[in-house]
């Protein structure tokens, strides 16, 4: 059997489902950072909040994501997360005002739960900014 050439990465969150033909996948793993070039070994991973991205030639799209799952195939990567999105979709003045909130949040809060919350959030949206600032300067 012939190595795949191409990747078919599929990314799911709970609002939203899509698939795309890519040639390279990076993913921001609780390891460290992964790439996937097609014929990878099979491996399953758990994510970090961080920036993913994928190559389609010689185009790079850049996506936030926040905590999920990576299922590693040959021939196919299966993101599942609790969210991603595309360094395009992202709204930077929401961002932000979303970063802003979470540091008063963490400045006061009662409770470690609610600290933590506030730091998740405040990391995903320092993440969607940087996603952001990657894909403008490309």
């Amino acid at each position: 059997m012939a190595l795949p050439t191409k990747i078919t990465l599929h990314i799911v969150t709970p609002d939203h489902s899509y698939e795309e033909e890519v040639d390279e996948v990076s993913l921001p793993g609780q390891e460290g950072d992964f790439g996937v070039l097609p014929g990878h070994t099979p491996f399953f991973a758990a994510l970090r909040t961080g920036q993913m991205w994928y190559r389609q030639g010689v185009a790079k799209r850049f996506l936030a994501v926040s905590v999920g799952f990576a299922e590693v195939l040959p021939d196919r990567v299966t993101v599942l997360s609790q969210v991603a999105e595309r360094a395009e979709d992202l709204d930077e003045a929401r961002a932000e005002a979303g970063m802003t909130r979470a540091a008063e949040m963490m400045a006061g809060t009662a409770t470690a739960a609610d600290f933590e919350r506030a730091r998740v959030s405040l990391l995903r949206t320092l993440q969607q900014l940087q996603a952001e600032a990657r894909r403008a300067g490309m």
